[in-house]
């Protein structure tokens, strides 16, 4: 498959092409690119997600600007690298500025086991690597915020947030069974 037919299946959402382009053939690319353009860890899904998501925006208007006067490889380096260039420094603060018991402690007239369980959860993500996962989980789950407003604090659409708070709470679920086993 040639690079014209690779842009044509994406565009068409091929799901196939898609998989195999974004998750196999375009992996070691991707993760050079994180390594390079971000000072803190990226889950390499949601880099996929969100660059997908900005190529296939506007019925895939950035896609169909491949004109295949490079690769398409070399097209997508360029791309990613500005696109996140551009975005890094506002996608979320990474310092957190929650204390653990302050949170835990603001609210009397809550129930207690509602109190335990959301200690549970900010010593549950204490542990996790990823900061913008503990952000969302932070802002969605335990602050009940309006996904437009954290959609826009991150600079990402809603539907990308949802797709971001689907894995943060899939990433704690699975810190929270290890724990559980030890």
């Amino acid at each position: 498959m040639n690079d014209k037919q690779i842009v044509e299946a994406l565009i068409a959402h091929d799901k196939q092409v898609t998989q195999q382009f974004f998750f196999k053939d375009c992996r070691p690319l991707f993760v050079s690119i994180i390594r390079r353009v971000f000072s803190y860890s990226v889950d390499y899904d949601e880099f996929v997600n969100e660059l997908y998501l900005h190529l296939m925006e506007n019925d895939g208007y950035r896609l169909r600007q491949y004109q295949g006067r490079s690769s398409i490889y070399q097209w997508l380096k360029i791309t990613a690298i500005r696109y996140f260039i551009a975005k890094r420094d506002r996608l979320i603060d990474m310092s957190s500025k929650d204390a653990l018991l302050g949170r835990a402690m603001q609210s009397q007239s809550v129930d207690n086991s509602t109190e335990v369980s959301k200690m549970d959860i900010e010593r549950l993500l204490t542990f996790m690597t990823n900061k913008r996962y503990v952000y969302v989980i932070r802002q969605l789950v335990l602050k009940d915020a309006e996904p437009e407003q954290v959609a826009q604090q991150i600079g990402v659409s809603v539907d990308n947030l949802y797709n971001i708070k689907r894995r943060a709470i899939a990433a704690l679920t699975k810190m929270a069974l290890k724990e559980a086993e030890i």
